[in-house]
């Protein structure tokens, strides 16, 4: 590898990031720069220093990995969104020793004995309650991660974080490996048959990228393609290669990720019993809301045994729609889609003409505008990592500083070979608040959408319209956040209560009066026309039962193989992880059925959503909750979106999301909330 010239970019932190200069050789020599800065840094806080003081030991704790954690947060950024042999090469080479560092800080002693003796001083007695909370964390974080160990004890939890690391790492490149390596040429037009338009248009705009004569229609298992081909396609048979294609991904090969999860999980419970806890499950939600996995496991069997009769009677139904006494799995969306529009005379296709992209963002910044009264605009110029890419600033003209300048974000909407699939916010800048100081945040917001093809503008469904709302309301946790201590800003939350704000967003998608902001025809500027409006919302909650089970199957089957799954009992962990699934999929799964490897929630990091898979359904009835008290105020209600704003999105971890949520609501959630909106509560 041959030396870069010039200041190595990653060695700055940068409101506007410098994209077009970081290169895969920037990464390890800035990672080891900062890694030696941040060791020093650390020897600093530990050092004698008397009096302990927060400004001393906690304030410098809370500033440790700023910057290596920018360096690191850009690089894996990267990885996802552009990767390229260097780069995968160069950001696996730092991922052990960063890891390693990070594992090491909380198994350090003298670090553990400043934070202790700090904790018993004057001062803290008497701190501020978001500093409190911080000190109370903190203290509690070094004995949940083994500082009270012995010193075999810690070096095998350090040994287990740095092997997680590059495991997690190598399962998310087998799947993105395995989903690039597929892909289905169609020249025979007729074997097209029920696709829309906008599909085929797809289709052949991907053929075309690839240089394939004419006539070719190219299909791969990113999501716009493959949910095209799963709803509509008449064939059969090619739905059939499609989804085993799909399910099966990462399963065999050098690509198999089977050795991958099962090391994995024997990693995850060494370490739980290690730290005294039963399972893994214990270990990450004790500070969460859920607090344990039984807890958490109970919160979905009660969801399950309200949902089951209506599971039951949606699958019965669409067997006799079909005229078919059972279907096969690649035939359930195709089925109930010409069941929906049977029923409620309804395709989401003719939606999506009045969804135009540039349309829906912008009408999504005029409601946060409504509702919390910040200003997003779009900044052109701004280095980026892609000429698709764009990029926005946030603004709040109220703030008496005379600085309205509170945050700016990245959006990458479309799928790319090089990018990683599905749709997540990250954040790259967390800034801080003191008194009338306030740094401002930068933030991604990433999916895989609808691309534009053939002179048409980026024409989405709704369920895409949906997911740019979804991660438009996790990007405004992290860039509304006012909270003085880093490590507790933004969405640094738990995670049972991080999807509250960007589930709360999705349901202004399905609002007359918030769609006619943004949903109007793509030629004509036209809304969507009252009949199809109507036809949209009655159709909402089709097949709804179905919708949650299939949430519920993935938190059943993430919690049960980190309670109680081991190789000696559960066997082969596809087959394990199948038989949990087929009490919640409307149809027999296959034998070979190996969705479990391309699961990239559960084991493309760490943790994740590791043992808290659930959090999706906890946060939806949060969020359905929430919701009503917009729709009895009104859905554009500022005094609602400032009661909001300042009790759940600019709060960050500063307090107990329990008490943030009650604070908000002026009482705990109501359980029965999600299923009255999604049609499934039982009434008397």
């Amino acid at each position: 590898m041959q030396p870069f010239a010039g200041p190595n970019p990653l060695l700055e932190i940068k409101f506007q990031i410098p994209f077009d200069q970081i290169r895969a050789e920037h990464v390890q020599p800035a990672v080891t720069e900062l890694l030696r800065d941040a060791r020093e840094r650390l020897d600093q806080i530990t050092s004698e220093a008397w009096p302990r003081t927060f400004a001393n030991t906690m304030e410098p704790l809370d500033k440790l990995g700023e910057r290596l954690d920018y360096a690191v947060g850009i690089t894996r950024h990267l990885e996802a969104v552009s990767t390229t042999p260097e780069l995968r090469a160069a950001y696996n080479a730092v991922q052990p020793p960063v890891s390693e560092f990070y594992s090491s800080l909380l198994l350090n002693d003298a670090l553990w004995r400043a934070v202790q003796s700090y904790s018993k001083s004057d001062e803290a007695r008497n701190l501020s309650a978001t500093r409190r909370r911080f000190l109370e964390k903190t203290v509690d974080n070094f004995r949940r991660h083994g500082a009270e160990l012995d010193a075999a004890g810690k070096q095998r939890i350090s040994e287990i974080d740095v092997e997680l690391s590059k495991l997690t790492m190598r399962f998310s490149e087998n799947v993105l490996d395995s989903t690039n390596e597929f892909d289905l040429v169609i020249t025979d037009e007729g074997k097209l048959a029920g696709l829309p338009e906008s599909a085929v248009a797809m289709g052949r705009a991907s053929a075309a990228s690839k240089g394939l004569p004419e006539p070719s229609w190219r299909f791969t298992l990113q999501a716009p393609s493959y949910i095209a081909l799963m709803t509509y396609l008449d064939d059969s048979g090619t739905r059939r290669q499609v989804y085993e294609a799909f399910v099966n991904r990462a399963v065999e090969g050098s690509r198999d990720n089977r050795p991958i999860i099962g090391r994995i999980l024997e990693l995850r419970r060494e370490k739980a019993n290690l730290l005294g806890y039963s399972d893994f499950a214990d270990l990450v939600l004790e500070d969460r809301m859920a607090h344990t996995g039984a807890r958490a496991q109970q919160f979905l069997v009660d969801l399950k045994q309200k949902t089951e009769s209506y599971f039951q009677k949606e699958n019965r139904e669409l067997c006799a729609f079909a005229g078919k006494g059972e279907l096969a799995p690649w035939d359930i969306g195709y089925y109930a889609e010409r069941q929906r529009a049977a029923l409620y005379d309804f395709d989401e296709e003719a939606l999506r003409p009045y969804f135009p992209l540039e349309s829906v963002v912008y009408g999504m910044f005029e409601i946060v505008q409504r509702l919390y009264g910040i200003r997003v605009v779009e900044k052109p110029g701004v280095p980026v990592w892609d000429p698709q890419v764009k990029y926005y600033e946030i603004h709040d003209d109220s703030r008496a500083s005379g600085d309205s300048l509170i945050g700016a974000f990245y959006a990458d909407w479309f799928p790319r070979e090089n990018k990683r699939g599905g749709a997540w916010m990250d954040a790259f800048i967390t800034g801080i608040a003191f008194g009338n100081r306030l740094e401002p945040h930068v933030g991604l917001i990433c999916g895989n959408l609808t691309p534009p093809v053939n002179g048409l503008p980026s024409l989405l469904t709704h369920r895409e319209v949906q997911t740019i709302f979804h991660e438009f309301g996790h990007l405004l946790h992290h860039c509304l956040s006012q909270v003085e201590v880093r490590t507790l800003a933004g969405a640094n939350v738990a995670w049972d209560f991080v999807e509250l704000p960007s589930q709360i967003m999705e349901n202004w998608c399905w609002e007359r009066e918030a769609l006619d902001l943004f949903a109007k025809h793509y030629k004509t500027g036209q809304r969507i026309p009252d009949d199809l409006f109507e036809k949209m919302r009655r159709a909402r909650n089709f097949r709804a039962a179905n919708t949650q089970m299939r949430q519920l199957g993935f938190g059943f089957v993430d919690l049960a193989l980190h309670r109680e799954f081991s190789p000696q009992s559960g066997g082969d962990v596809l087959a394990y992880s199948r038989r949990i699934l087929a009490d919640f999929t409307p149809a027999k799964l296959p034998e070979h059925y190996g969705m479990i490897a391309s699961f990239t929630h559960l084991f493309a990091s760490p943790v994740g959503y590791g043992a808290g898979y659930y959090s999706y359904k906890w946060a939806e009835v949060l969020d359905a909750d929430a919701f009503t008290m917009f729709q009895t105020r009104g859905i554009f209600s500022r005094d609602i979106g400032s009661r909001f704003r300042q009790n759940i999105l600019s709060r960050g971890d500063s307090q107990d999301p329990a008490e943030l949520y009650r604070t908000f609501m002026g009482r705990d959630p109501d359980p029965n909330a999600l299923l009255e909106r999604s049609g499934l509560l039982v009434t008397k």
